[in-house]
Order: structure tokens, then C-alpha cells, then sequence
């Protein structure tokens, strides 16, 4: 029969615990159902245990009145007991990562403590403080500034810097705001250096060693600070004269530009020009040089042969000087021109002009060349005396002509 069911003999819950409900004894060892416990009876029981803990009255026969009085209350308990969860709970928040990329600086009552590396730190709250800064990420910082040159021009500078933090210490604890000292730093870098440079060197050839001048003073400037900052890089993005200005200043530029493609190009000509004359120079040095040499073998040359002729001559005089005579006439006439002289007592004087031969037109030589005795008629002094020669060479030239050349 069910538990349930009405009028059947068993009308308990079989997890009564065999009849635990009709009195504390009645449900002992010797019942017959055995459950799990009854849930109201186990929070009782846990409340019990509280209370006996507090100090406070409690036991099985609490619920009635007839278990009797329980133990005094400790009035130190509670607040012991509060505060070791207070000191647990403050333990645990202790506890902190620092990431790879950072570090930890640690001030114990304002006062620094140490620098710790990456990892699970623990410090005891509300007496360390930990500031984390990261010493990897490299920082950026622009300016634009218009400051005034050496030459008194104004001239506007944009530049920009990229720093990280060398020493967490000194960027924590030695400067109260290091982005505020950097732009200082930057400034007054820039304006130092800038003034002491003309405005000319600043736009065209002189921003290279603007840049490198302002990032070592920079540098100076913020280690004599103790920032713990270390420069990485400094670039002059760009250098311009004021809006104002800027249609004159480009005029004078296209000016300057003007000028010097002018002298470039007058170097290039005398680049040119000059090794060419150097050339000729030296072309006609040599050409001095070998005519002296010439005419210096060839006075050498006609000295030698001098000297040769000299000693024949002594050898044979009369010889020697017809040679001579032969050479110098085949020499002279050689360089002259010709005419042939047909010179006769009985028969009339012929001309014939050996040089004209050639030049004459065909009906001029012609007319000259028939033999019809015709010819040019010479001077009767010149005919003369080509007669008396012809009588004084009678003795050595039987013949009855002569013929000579003359000029």
C-alpha cells in the first residue's frame, strides 16, 4: 500500500526518517526507512554552529526552551572575525602583473622604493604605490614654430621628435609633466639654434645640419633635467619664410637658381675652352720647338757640308770651283724661268720663251712656233752683248749657235 493512500497504516513520508516528526526519540536507530536529511534541519543546524560561535545560545532543544542556557557571548569574536577578512581581502589586492613592455616604480609612502621588472609582483596596499610606465613605445611630439634668424628674418620651422623613456625612475619622479618639459626643451633648442643661423642656410642647404645641431642640444637639455628621456630622432619636416612673404622670397629664389645655372654653365665653357687653348698652346710650343730643331740640323747640315767642300776644294781648287759654278747656276735657273736665244752672225736672232709655252692660247703658239723667222725682237745692247759672248766662246765651240738660258 502507498504511503499516501488513506487509511493505510503507514502515513509517513518514507524520508521521515521513520517517524522523526512525532517526537525525538520515536524515529531513533531502530527505524525502519533511512533518507537523506531533511534540508530545514541541516540550515538549523549550520545556524546553531554560528551561534554557538558568537556566543550565543543554541542546541537541539533551543527551539523548545528546554535545552538550557548556552554558552556567554564573546564580544571579541565578531570583530576578530571581520578582521581577518578585511586582511585577507587586502592581501589579495596586493597582487599585480607588470607586462613585458613595462615597469613598475614603487613608492612606499611617497618615498621611492624600487624599479621591478616584468612578472607577478605582490606589495602591500595603501602603503605602496605602484606607477607603471611603458618603456618601449616610442612617443611622437610636432611643433611649428616662427622664430627670427641671425640676419633678422622670420622664418617659419616645423619639426618633430620621436623619444621613449630610458630611466622610469627619473621620468616618475624628477619632472611633474614630461610631455610639458620636452616641448620646453624642444623650444628653446630650436630657438638657440635658429637664431644663431642665417635665413638662407636655414630654407635651402643648411636644414640637415639644423636638424643634427637642435637633437644634440635637445639632448643636453634633458639630461641636464633628468628627465630620463632618450631622443631616438629629430626631423626639420619643413622650412618656410612667413605667408606674407612668400610670392618675394620665391622670386628671389628663382634669382638665386637664375645665378647659378649662369655660373654653371660659364663653368662648363671654361671647363671647354680652356684645355682647348691649353692645346693649342702647347701645340704651338712644340711646333717652336721643332722648327728651332729643324733649322738647327739644317745650319748643321750646310756647316758639315762646308766643311767637306773646304777640304776638296784645298785638295783641287779649279775643279772645285766649276763644281761650284754648275751647282749654283742649275740652282739659280732652276728657280727661274727659261727663254732660248738662237744667236747667228748671218741669220736673225730667234727668242723662244720656254716658261710661255704652256700659258699662251693654241693661235698664239701657233703663230709663234712657224718657221717663218718670226719672233720676239731683244734689245740691241742685250743683242750685242750676246754677240760678244758668242765671239769669246768661238775657241772652245766650233759650232755656230749658242744657246743659253736666260732669264
Amino acid at each position: 500500500m502507498a504511503w499516501n493512500e488513506p487509511g493505510g497504516g503507514n502515513q509517513h513520508d518514507p524520508w521521515s526518517g521513520g517517524g522523526r516528526r512525532g517526537g525525538n526519540g520515536g524515529g531513533g536507530k531502530g527505524g525502519g526507512n533511512q533518507g537523506p536529511p531533511d534540508l530545514d534541519e541541516a540550515l538549523k543546524k549550520f545556524q546553531d554552529k554560528l551561534n554557538s560561535m558568537l556566543g550565543g545560545r543554541g542546541g537541539k532543544g533551543g527551539r523548545g526552551g528546554k535545552g538550557g542556557g548556552g554558552k556567554p557571548r564573546n564580544a571579541f569574536t565578531l570583530p576578530g572575525l571581520l578582521i581577518i577578512v578585511a586582511l585577507a581581502i587586502w592581501a589579495a589586492s596586493g597582487f599585480y602583473l607588470v607586462d613585458q613592455s613595462e615597469r613598475g616604480v614603487v613608492l612606499r609612502f611617497g618615498k621611492f622604493q624600487d624599479v621591478v621588472t616584468p612578472g607577478l609582483h605582490w606589495n602591500p596596499p595603501l602603503i605602496d604605490d605602484v606607477r607603471m610606465v611603458n618603456v618601449t613605445r616610442v612617443r611622437s611630439l610636432t611643433q611649428t614654430q616662427s622664430m627670427l634668424t641671425q640676419d633678422e628674418n622670420i622664418v617659419e620651422v616645423e619639426i618633430s621628435a620621436q623619444y621613449q623613456v630610458a630611466d622610469p625612475r627619473d621620468f616618475v619622479l624628477n619632472v611633474r609633466n614630461p610631455q610639458l618639459s620636452i616641448e620646453n626643451a624642444l623650444d628653446s633648442a630650436l630657438r638657440h639654434v635658429v637664431g644663431g643661423t642665417d635665413m638662407i642656410e636655414i630654407l635651402t642647404s643648411g636644414r640637415e645640419i639644423l636638424g643634427s645641431s637642435v637633437a644634440s642640444r635637445l639632448q643636453s637639455y634633458l639630461d641636464s633635467y633628468g628627465t630620463g628621456i632618450l631622443l631616438q630622432t629629430l626631423n626639420v619636416e619643413s622650412t618656410s619664410p612667413p605667408d606674407a612673404v612668400q610670392d618675394a622670397f620665391d622670386d628671389v629664389i628663382r634669382a638665386r637658381e637664375d645665378r647659378q645655372r649662369t655660373i654653371n654653365q660659364a663653368t662648363a665653357y671654361a671647363n671647354a675652352i680652356i684645355p682647348e687653348a691649353q692645346g693649342q698652346a702647347q701645340r704651338l710650343v712644340e711646333q717652336g720647338q721643332g722648327y728651332r730643331e729643324a733649322v738647327v740640323a739644317e745650319a748643321e747640315g750646310q756647316a758639315n757640308r762646308f766643311n767637306a767642300l773646304l777640304t776638296q776644294y784645298q785638295d783641287a781648287p779649279a775643279i772645285m770651283r766649276e763644281r761650284l759654278y754648275l751647282d749654283t747656276l742649275s740652282q739659280v735657273y732652276g728657280e727661274t724661268a727659261k727663254v732660248m736665244v738662237d744667236v747667228s752672225e748671218n741669220s736673225p736672232l730667234m727668242v723662244l720663251p720656254l716658261d710661255r709655252l704652256g700659258l699662251t692660247t693654241a693661235g698664239s703658239a701657233g703663230s709663234r712656233g712657224s718657221g717663218d723667222g718670226s719672233g720676239e725682237t731683244l734689245d740691241p745692247q742685250l743683242l750685242e752683248r750676246l754677240r760678244a759672248t758668242q765671239s769669246s766662246s768661238s775657241s772652245s765651240n766650233s759650232s755656230n749657235s749658242i744657246r743659253r738660258e736666260g732669264r
